[in-house]
């Protein structure tokens, strides 16, 4: 772990302690596992001291539940008490796995249902906590998050209702638009991406790739994915190219304009390996349609990552592409809820993010600078030049 000494002798704000909505019970496990062995690992005399009561435990999961009535009326229930605690509230809105009985009838969680259950367990706490910290990968509506006529503007608003409810920190990864944080200007809001661990896992998993501008692109499925595109880019010392989505306006479908063609700008292709770059996959539509056109266009491999993999319309579209020969490999992460068909897919590789969010959380609770985190340049600089050297890399 990073910068180890900074942590060995800083103060904690509170005994740490996470509350893993049932939406992310097997994030909060992994999580929890990884602190355990951090802080059991280190050695300091100061942790003798009454300040760090608390701060080597073998557990630091809340027992707390969100049971529901027979209604579907539901509540926040702790098992254990938080006064005084640096508490840290983990929570996926897009998990869709878990149901409910209302009135007889199984209903799926939706987005709003764990958003209530996110309210309802901060509501339990009772202010009681020293600070709360919210981690939602996936931020809640993020994709609700500006006005463009007679419409509501959900993300604001819930980041909002949060703050006035004692939320002290959001912590998210990738977020559609980061300047949705402007709707709470006196909350610490911190967006996380990927990168790393998208390079850690495609090189761990290929293992004949020649990262430079002769044989690699990075490409942007669209305008919105240009920025994320550039900075990873420019790390792997490789150019880029972008799609822009043509849309026709004149038409609205499931409330947005749909997509007549994708247009590609940059230079030649062929021959080369492509990664794409974006935040999420959503039915897969338009990044199945992207990578169909770069190898049409002469592309070698195509390497989709994306932080997020909803694959809200299954994997039958992504099966017959694989099948064409469109795409090599899928990545996403774990931070959201994945459907048991993709992790049998052969295509299919996992960007585990678990230490990662066990570091920031050990880094928050000491009160101790994010900012090796926020840009991991040096890591990916560091696993390449083992990468290149064909030597095994653990960092």
């Amino acid at each position: 772990m990073p910068n180890i000494s900074e942590l060995e002798n800083a103060l904690p704000v509170g005994p740490l302690k996470i509350i893993a909505l049932d939406s992310a019970a097997n994030l909060g496990k992994s999580i929890n596992d990884y602190l355990v062995t951090f802080r059991h690992n280190m050695q300091s005399s100061l942790h003798e001291d009454p300040a760090f009561r608390g701060y080597i435990e073998d557990d630091y999961i809340v027992k707390a539940a969100c049971p529901r009535f027979g209604s579907g009326e539901g509540k926040g229930v702790l098992y254990e008490s938080v006064r005084g605690t640096d508490l840290y509230i983990l929570v996926d809105v897009t998990n869709h796995s878990l149901t409910y009985k209302m009135s007889g009838y199984i209903n799926h969680k939706s987005p709003d249902d764990h958003y209530q259950d996110l309210k309802r367990m901060i509501s339990a706490v009772g202010g009681k906590a020293k600070r709360i910290t919210v981690i939602m990968p996936f931020l809640y509506e993020g994709r609700q998050h500006k006005r463009t006529g007679r419409e509501s503007l959900d993300c604001a608003y819930a980041l909002k209702e949060l703050a006035d409810m004692g939320v002290h920190n959001f912590i998210t990864f990738d977020a559609h638009d980061p300047r949705v944080q402007n709707a709470v200007p006196l909350c610490g809001f911190d967006n996380f991406t990927p990168f790393y661990q998208f390079m850690r896992a495609l090189l761990n998993n290929v293992d004949d790739l020649t990262i430079d501008k002769d044989h690699m692109m990075v490409i942007s499925p669209d305008e919105g994915a240009l920025d994320r595109t550039t900075y990873f880019a420019n790390v792997l010392g490789v150019n880029i190219g972008m799609f822009y989505k043509r849309r026709d306006y004149s038409v609205i479908v499931n409330g947005k304009n749909p997509i007549v063609a994708h247009e590609f700008l940059g230079d030649n292709i062929e021959g080369k390996d492509i990664i794409i770059i974006d935040d999420m996959i959503s039915s897969g539509g338009s990044m199945l349609d992207t990578s169909r056109q770069l190898k049409e266009m002469g592309a070698r491999r195509v390497f989709i990552c994306t932080t997020f993999g909803l694959f809200t319309d299954g994997m039958d579209a992504f099966d017959k592409a694989y099948e064409n020969g469109w795409f090599d490999k899928v990545i996403t992460t774990n931070l959201s809820y994945q459907i048991p068909e993709l992790l049998a897919r052969p295509y299919y590789l996992e960007a585990d993010m678990s230490k990662f969010l066990a570091s920031i959380i050990d880094f928050m609770n000491h009160n101790v600078s994010l900012n090796h985190v926020l840009t991991p340049t040096d890591k990916i600089h560091t696993i390449l030049e083992h990468y290149n050297r064909r030597e095994a890399f653990e960092i």
